[in-house]
């Protein structure tokens, strides 16, 4: 099991922002990366918006379990420097009484994370104890001491784990519900047939899920395509579990509308806004041009008839929302509002990360509208990650939103992580030397 939670700005209707970590991965993918925002030495937990990068084939690394995480000196290192911090900050906030209040509020900080520590530290002295009674003579005395081998083995990988959460804090975004956008791209009529595959795959992965999938957009083609689509998805770890989904899809297939049998390459996009909520985000209502118009489009009596649809434009960043999916005014315009929330707040993340991106070599993956993530292969009947350089086979399964998507999820939550804890580490020798 590696760690799992992540952080990370990935794509939105400009560029979407994300991050997280999940189960262990028995036969993990190859590859990829992230920056962090960590609990470092020196000052409490770093908040910078953590993002997913894509791994060139040189910067390719494998994933790389608890055990062999834990190896690692640069970790053991850190650790320890933290455990030091810890006292001394201890030291000076109970020798100095009311003044100190950074060492007392570093003290709270690092308390939850030294105390795992004492415990690992404690059950590895356990398993060393069981492991001398293993050889005894007497077979029930073995069989006990193998049971209580087995339950220190768990609880040291349990109290791992905990620590990586701990050296890798939750971040806000990640709390947040989302808005999911797509769009057909290159391939005519049939980039937007697969866009409406897409869009029923996320539809059907809420619902695998538990989460609520509220349909903000919706605009046809004319052969039953879509052209383009949002929808507000709720639910825990929504965002977290969707963000890695920004970017671009790509289909390899012989569409329907082929009359020749000739394979054709379409594409289309998918955007993730994490979706603030009004106490946490708010837009000034002097800052807004609200318009109504008539619905166009299928929708039944209501369409051209009444004033029902709502655009509204967000004046200092001309960013637009739209929405006519309802038959009430009041509640296209409550719809564009949650869209329109969500697209300012995630150009604000935006905005907040890029000087970090701009000052990296490597910036793959930071704009997911333009970076290609995965391809769907129908021939050879196999979905290909591009970020992890993984293949899964049965396309019609993995369209269907369930087991084979969240898997692909999780083995890139996985990897951004690892390289979230990786950069972590790297800072600290950086800082210390």
């Amino acid at each position: 099991m590696a760690h799992r939670r992540a952080a990370h700005l990935l794509p939105t209707a400009s560029q979407c922002v994300s991050r997280l970590w999940v189960p262990r991965l028995r036969n993990p993918p190859n590859a990829i990366g992230q920056t962090a925002s960590f609990l470092g030495p020196n000052g409490a937990p770093g908040r910078a918006p953590r993002s997913l990068h894509t791994a060139t084939p040189s910067r390719a690394a494998k994933l790389l379990s608890l055990d062999e995480l834990f190896a690692k000196r640069s970790l053991q290192e850190h650790l320890k420097e933290l455990q030091a911090e810890y006292a001394e900050c201890l030291k000076a906030a109970s020798s100095r009484g009311d003044e100190p209040r950074t060492e007392r509020t570093r003290v709270s900080l690092l308390a939850p994370l030294v105390q795992s520590i004492g415990e690992l530290d404690t059950k590895r002295r356990q398993l060393a104890e069981t492991e001398t009674l293993l050889t005894d003579e007497d077979p029930a005395l073995q069989e006990l001491a193998q049971l209580e081998h087995e339950g220190c083995q768990r609880e040291i990988q349990d109290l791992r784990q905990k620590i990586l959460d701990q050296l890798l804090p939750e971040e806000e975004a990640d709390l947040s519900d989302l808005v999911l956008e797509v769009t057909a791209g290159i391939g005519g009529q049939e980039a937007m047939l697969f866009t409406d595959e897409v869009f029923d795959m996320y539809q059907g992965y809420a619902r695998h899920q538990g989460w609520s999938f509220d349909i903000l957009e919706h605009m046809t083609s004319e052969i039953g395509g879509l052209r383009h689509a949002s929808a507000s998805v709720s639910g825990p770890h929504s965002y977290k579990r969707m963000k890695f989904e920004a970017g671009v899809h790509r289909v390899q297939r012989v569409p329907r509308t082929e009359k020749q049998g000739r394979m054709h390459t379409s594409t289309m996009t998918v955007a993730v806004l994490p979706q603030p909520t009004e106490i946490s985000f708010t837009i000034n209502s002097k800052d807004l041009r609200i318009e109504t118009k008539r619905a166009s489009g299928a929708g039944g009596q209501h369409v051209n008839t009444t004033d029902s649809a709502v655009r509204i434009l967000h004046l200092p960043t001309g960013v637009v929302a739209e929405c006519q999916q309802e038959r009430s005014q009041i509640k296209n315009k409550e719809k564009a509002m949650k869209a329109l929330r969500a697209k300012l707040y995630s150009r604000k993340l935006e905005e907040e990360t890029s000087r970090r991106y701009n000052q990296r070599k490597v910036q793959i993956g930071t704009k997911g509208r333009s970076e290609k993530i995965r391809t769907y292969n129908f021939s050879k009947d196999r979905v290909t990650d591009h970020r992890l350089g993984t293949t899964v086979h049965d396309v019609r399964s993995f369209l269907l939103g369930e087991d084979l998507l969240d898997q692909m999820n999780s083995w890139l939550q996985e990897f951004s992580n690892q390289e979230a804890l990786e950069e972590l580490l790297e800072e600290t020798q950086r800082d210390g030397s």
